[in-house]
């Protein structure tokens, strides 16, 4: 471990439209990094631009202090940590510290996190909120679930150089169940703008003029005050963030409801709507592109608009 206990040598597994710039900010901070991404050319790429390492096999991260993974899915986190070539896992010293910032299902975290124990190696959650532009710009909200205040405490420093707020959210796992319950809120807000957009649009409403409305009023909310003039409405949807990933954290959360005997029919609705938008677009569409699930169920398109923001 690095002087004082603090991590400075880090491993960061996963460079999409997240970890990429993720990765750029440690580097920029003075860490020295080891990068990995399946895409053979990204992580060239990526090692080049930033002067560091890349991760060819599991040993490449034997000297590492913490592990930062970025990866679409909990299922995969466990893949690379335990199944890659013999596991990632493997190769780490007793004492490093693996930080799970993706979207993975909270109780797969508490599971991999015993597995890892048995390794020697801690496990931390630490999901973030804030998309693209907060990657970017180092601002992101970040989540934090652990049962190892110490582990916390030696990747702290990497929270301080990604994220602008820190959110210590209890035990290991509850970082993941916060972000797929903020995600979905966040879907149900998407879904009453959709509608009331398409039933505002067809009785004779300007779409443009009703979400200026909105957020003057109390039905504002996240989808209408960043999205709906700078993505919806102008047709970009390109916020970096796909619709595939956005269905996939509401149906954690409805999953989280079900596993824990809680009745949450608009969450198990949702969890519905956003998989039939999902599977509708297509694996690589934006998020902000659902409205065209709504639109073909109405037989409507609304208007385009010139974006703002």
């Amino acid at each position: 471990m690095s002087e004082a206990g603090a991590a400075r040598r880090i491993g960061f597994v996963g460079l999409g439209n997240m970890g990429w710039p993720m990765a750029r900010n440690l580097a920029g901070a003075g860490f020295e990094l080891t990068v990995r991404d399946a895409d053979p050319e990204r992580q060239e790429r990526v090692a080049s631009e930033l002067g560091c390492a890349a991760a060819e096999t599991p040993a490449a991260f034997a000297s590492v202090d913490a592990v930062i993974t970025m990866l679409p899915t909990g299922q995969i986190v466990r893949d690379v940590l335990l199944g890659w070539e013999g596991g990632l896992a493997a190769a780490l010293a007793p004492g490093t510290v693996v930080v799970d910032m993706s979207s993975s299902e909270p109780t797969g975290t508490q599971e991999l996190g015993a597995a890892l124990a048995g390794r020697g190696v801690a496990l931390v959650d630490a999901p973030v909120s804030g998309g693209v532009k907060g990657a970017d710009a180092g601002t992101l909200s970040i989540m934090v679930g652990g049962d190892d205040e110490s582990a916390i405490a030696r990747v702290r420093p990497l929270f301080d150089v990604l994220g602008e707020r820190l959110f210590a959210t209890g035990p290991l796992g509850s970082g993941h169940a916060m972000k797929a319950l903020n995600n979905y809120m966040a879907a149900i807000g998407y879904a009453a703008a959709a509608e009331v957009l398409l039933v505002g649009a067809r009785f004779g409403l300007d779409p443009a003029n009703m979400v200026d409305v909105i957020n003057a009023s109390s039905g504002r909310n996240t989808t209408t005050e960043l999205m709906l003039k700078s993505q919806v409405l102008p047709r970009r949807f390109a916020t970096g963030f796909t619709l595939a990933l956005f269905a996939k954290d509401v149906g954690i959360a409805a999953g989280l409801a079900d596993a824990i005997g809680i009745e949450a029919p608009f969450c198990e609705l949702t969890r519905r709507v956003f998989a039939e938008a999902s599977a509708g677009e297509g694996p690589g569409a934006d998020c902000t592109a659902a409205i065209r699930y709504w639109e073909k169920l109405n037989g409507t398109e609304l208007p385009t608009t010139p974006a703002e923001g």
